[in-house]
C-alpha cells in the first residue's frame, strides 16, 4: 500500500509549524509560571557592574569603519566563490568561463564604485 502522494508533503508543513511554535510556548509558559507578577525596585532599577551609571548612553561612532568592514567581506568571500573555479579551471566548459568573468566585472565594478566614492580612503 503506497501513501498518499501529499502524505510527506503535510508531514513536513507541520514540522515546520511545530517545530519553532514549540519553543515559544515553553518560553510562554516558563514567563507565566516564573516571571514574578510585578517589577520590583531591583528589576527596574538602572545596574552596570554595581556601579550607577553617569552621562550619556549614546556613543557616536563613524559610519566609515561598518562601510570598511563590509567592504572587506565582499571581496573576503570573493575568494571564497574563486578558489573552487581555480581549483577546476581546466576542464570547465566555456560556459563556466564566461561566468565567472562576468562575476569578476561585478566584483571590480564594485570596487570601482567604493573607489570613486572615497569608501577606500582612511580619514582620521
Amino acid at each position: 500500500m503506497d501513501p498518499h502522494p501529499y502524505f510527506f508533503i503535510v508531514i513536513f508543513i507541520g514540522v515546520a509549524l511545530v517545530f519553532p511554535l514549540v519553543p515559544l510556548a515553553l518560553a510562554w509558559l516558563w514567563r507565566r509560571f516564573f516571571q514574578p507578577p510585578k517589577p520590583g525596585p531591583d528589576k527596574i532599577s538602572t545596574y552596570e557592574c554595581g556601579v550607577e551609571s553617569v552621562g550619556e548612553a549614546q556613543i557616536q561612532f563613524q559610519a566609515q569603519y561598518y562601510l570598511y568592514a563590509i567592504i572587506f567581506l565582499i571581496f573576503d568571500v570573493e575568494a571564497v566563490f574563486l578558489v573552487p573555479f581555480a581549483v577546476a579551471f581546466t576542464g570547465l566548459p566555456i560556459g563556466a568561463f564566461v561566468a565567472i568573468l562576468v562575476f569578476l566585472l561585478l566584483l571590480i565594478e564594485g570596487l570601482v564604485w567604493a573607489w570613486g566614492k572615497g569608501c577606500l580612503q582612511w580619514q582620521h
